[in-house]
């Protein structure tokens, strides 16, 4: 009874914080669930409510009232503006809508910083609730009691009008038929715009119900999202009754957990909601071909590609006889020359159009290759650095290029083992271990072995799954790194460690100069071994792998072993940039290697394609440039511009720079696996996989 009575009103609290949760989550599974928009501006709608209602707040049920109407309403109209931004999207996966949202999000929140203040703002009640009232021998605040009271009646009418009203029938329908319902005289579009306004307003109504227990301030919605992800997940999208003790579960943890369990808390949230990610897609196999078994469709490529040039050769064996007198309009050829007349022969075409074609895909690396040795003699001291920042993010972003490019996993969570090889640089070279390619060997290692654990966890999913996945494993590892301060130095982070030696024996490198030259040549090594392996009849299975992982199942190919092997190797890619960020800044942060960073290594990829090795870097070096040069000028509306470059990336490079060069910016299919407009899905019997190009 003594044990019960001392956590009685954690306990209690943890109904309120749970309550206040589900009325956010149930407007993120309503637009996630109903509307096909994965929504991570949501905890922005949350903020625009909250700020709305502290400000009208005056201690009266007039403002109270006021401010909840207004706070509704303009939620609501920000989620059917998000409606219309969205639609564009809506053949282009997930991923770009994640993308355009978190772009979103980090526009409204500097807006809202701007407009209210970057303090956290007071929040009047009226004076009848803020008062106390004896709860069970304790006194408990009265405003806490009531909110529990009005979330408890919205999840009731909110069941009632989903499942026995018109409007809960066509929302379903939307969600289940879309063709059904516009046959039926109904808009999917208008519904679609209605949903997302719906979600918004009862995200804006649990700002304002919930700023006087989560006052508005910086860092409030990003708190908010990602604790409503972890709901949602845990909850479903079927069912909102699932989402009420979804919420009521965590909000008990965030409060009663910390109480009892203050060690385990941090982690239990989103390993849980691993946890239940996990076992979900084991009930998911992916897709297998019945019946007879389709060729090998690496082996099918190659022959297609070996008959093709052997109707070149045949037809240009057979030119010169079918020739008119005279030689061809090009010119006449040296009639003893193997090769026969100018352009033509035995290898002259050919091997001129093989060589055209290894030019075109070298001659992007050598022209960035020779920019990127020439930066230190046209840059000044802070610019060198931002570029050796560029390169360490760049080697990050190459590592999500290679499991949302090409293996089709597209991640949120690569910021793990990126951390993970940047906290074993900064501990070896506190511990006197302050040779280069040994700290970069062993970070690799370390990043690799992480890798190597939770990549069960992650290869056999597919689409959204992995994101949600990836991104409650970067979050894991984010509650571990503030834990264990011994390694990490928590919050603080870690400073003051050695400087790196380029090679045995030499000097501690300080300059910014010969740090970025480091940078440069540890990049350019690992980046070469990237393009040399997916060149390889390795990389070329690991994109026939994402391309028609069904027929590769059928032939008998291990897919996951390969999807395993791919995620090992680019955890140790990033574990490389984790390593060379921290030789380049001298210093480590929490904020170095969080969800922020991992959204960036996302976007880098978007920006240069979803297969370009050399987009990926261009993609981060645009995105340093932005956040720590351009804002550099414009202080303080950093997140103002990052999200100017999120949503106009989205919009405007739908295939990155390599697809407005020409390149394969992407193959058919979307990086969360579906197949993208205008093209047929690669899992269907008359589309060849696509295994045999890869972008440089």
């Amino acid at each position: 009874m003594e044990l019960l009575d001392a956590h009685l009103m954690p306990a209690v609290d943890g109904v309120a914080y749970g309550l206040l949760l589900f009325v956010v989550a149930a407007g993120l599974s309503l637009a996630f669930g109903t509307a096909g928009v994965l929504n991570l501006s949501h905890g922005t709608l949350y903020a625009i409510g909250a700020y709305t209602g502290a400000e009208l707040s005056d201690g009266t049920w007039g403002g109270l009232v006021l401010g909840l109407a207004a706070g509704t309403a303009a939620a609501a109209l920000a989620g059917a503006g998000l409606s219309a931004a969205t639609v564009p999207l809506a053949r282009r996966g997930h991923l770009a809508q994640a993308l355009l949202t978190f772009g979103i999000a980090l526009v409204g929140g500097d807006l809202l910083i701007q407009f209210f203040g970057a303090d956290e703002l007071p929040v009047r009640v009226p004076e009848v609730l803020d008062t106390s009232v004896r709860l069970l021998g304790h006194r408990y605040p009265a405003y806490r009691l009531c909110f529990i009271v009005m979330a408890v009646l919205l999840a009731v009418s909110g069941t009632w009008v989903l499942t026995r009203t018109r409007v809960g029938a066509a929302v379903r329908a939307s969600a289940d038929d879309p063709q059904m319902l516009a046959a039926t005289g109904h808009s999917p579009r208008a519904v679609h715009t209605g949903v997302l306004a719906a979600a918004g307003a009862l995200a804006g109504a649990a700002g304002v119900l919930g700023a006087p227990i989560i006052g508005p301030g910086p860092g409030t919605s990003e708190n908010v999202l990602m604790l409503s992800l972890v709901v949602v997940v845990l909850g479903g999208l079927r069912s909102l009754w699932a989402t009420f003790f979804a919420a009521i579960a965590v909000g008990e943890v965030q409060t009663l957990g910390v109480s009892v369990l203050p060690e385990l808390a941090p982690y239990l949230l989103f390993a849980a909601m691993a946890a239940v990610l996990v076992f979900r897609s084991r009930f998911a196999e992916p897709a297998t071909v019945h019946g007879p078994q389709d060729p090998d469709p690496v082996a099918r490529l190659r022959r297609h590609l070996a008959a093709r040039l052997g109707a070149r050769r045949a037809a240009a064996a057979t030119g010169p006889a079918v020739e008119p007198a005279g030689g061809t309009a090009g010119g006449t050829g040296d009639a003893k020359s193997p090769a026969g007349p100018r352009g033509y022969g035995g290898t002259g075409r050919l091997g001129g159009f093989v060589r055209g074609a290894a030019w075109r895909q070298a001659a992007p690396l050598l022209v960035l290759l020779v920019l990127l040795i020439a930066l230190p003699g046209m840059l000044d001291s802070y610019s060198i650095s931002l570029a050796g920042s560029a390169l360490a993010l760049g080697l990050l972003a190459v590592s999500v290029t290679i499991l949302t490019g090409y293996a089709g996993l597209p991640t949120l969570g690569q910021t793990a083992p990126f951390a993970v090889g940047a906290y074993a640089t900064a501990n070896l070279a506190d511990a006197g271990w302050t040779v280069g390619p040994v700290q970069i060997l062993l970070s690799a290692l370390a990043a690799a072995v992480f890798s190597a654990v939770t990549g069960p966890a992650v290869i056999r999913a597919r689409g959204t799954t992995v994101l949600m996945i990836t991104l409650a494993v970067g979050e894991l590892t984010s509650a571990v790194i503030n834990q264990v301060k011994s390694v990490t130095g928590g919050a603080d982070g870690l400073v003051g460690f050695p400087s790196t030696q380029a090679l045995w024996g030499g000097e501690g490198m300080t300059e910014e100069s010969d740090l970025y030259n480091y940078a440069l040549v540890v990049a350019v090594v690992a980046v070469a071994v990237t393009l040399l392996v997916l060149r390889s009849p390795a990389g070329k299975l690991l994109t026939g792998t994402r391309g028609a992982e069904a027929r590769m199942r059928a032939s008998g190919h291990p897919v996951g072993r390969y999807l395993l092997v791919a995620h090992v190797c680019a955890g140790a890619l990033a574990g490389v940039g984790g390593s060379l960020m921290v030789s380049v800044q001298q210093y480590l942060s929490p904020a170095d290697v969080g969800f922020e960073i991992a959204a960036f290594a996302l976007l880098a990829v978007v920006i240069g394609g979803t297969t370009s090795v050399i987009g990926a870097l261009l993609g981060a070096g645009l995105i340093v440039f932005t956040r720590d040069w351009v804002a550099g000028s414009w202080p303080g509306h950093g997140p103002l511009l990052l999200g100017t470059l999120f949503i106009a990336a989205v919009y405007l490079l739908p295939r990155g720079l390599a697809g407005l060069l020409g390149g394969p910016g992407r193959s058919g299919r979307a990086p969360d696996g579906r197949p993208t407009a205008g093209t047929a899905s690669a899992s269907a019997p008359s589309t060849p996989p696509t295994a045999g190009k890869v972008s440089p």
